[in-house]
């Protein structure tokens, strides 16, 4: 009688989020896109119609048209970045990168302040 080794047989758990991530960073980015659609369309009017500088009637008067521009560029390419960025952050969720995607985020923060207070407020 010969006898065939059997090793021990071990059954692991069906991990369904395993090579996942960059699905769940997509829907994530996905999400984030539909919430900031609208406050992107508006910020993206701002700056292509030089006019609506005029629906901020009383605080914007010194205000240059230039710099009205460039406040909502700005603010446009923030918004059109984040949910790329909230995909990464979630599809690679390590440390480092969720340190790295919020040091932009402050980044943007902290420009769009300065040249908010600089040429539009």
């Amino acid at each position: 009688m010969t006898s065939r080794g059997q090793g021990t047989r071990h059954e692991e758990a069906l991990d369904i989020t395993e090579g996942k991530s960059g699905l769940w960073g997509a829907l994530a980015g996905l999400i984030v896109a539909a919430l900031i659609a609208v406050p992107l369309s508006a910020a993206f009017s701002f700056a292509t119609h030089p006019n609506t500088q005029q629906l901020f009637a009383g605080r914007l008067d010194e205000a240059s048209p230039a710099g009205y521009q460039a406040f909502w560029w700005l603010v446009t390419l923030l918004l059109a970045a984040l949910p790329f960025l909230v995909g990464f952050g979630v599809a690679k969720l390590s440390a480092r990168s969720l340190l790295v995607i919020g040091a932009i985020i402050a980044l943007f923060v902290i420009a769009i302040m300065i040249i908010g207070q600089m040429f539009v407020f």
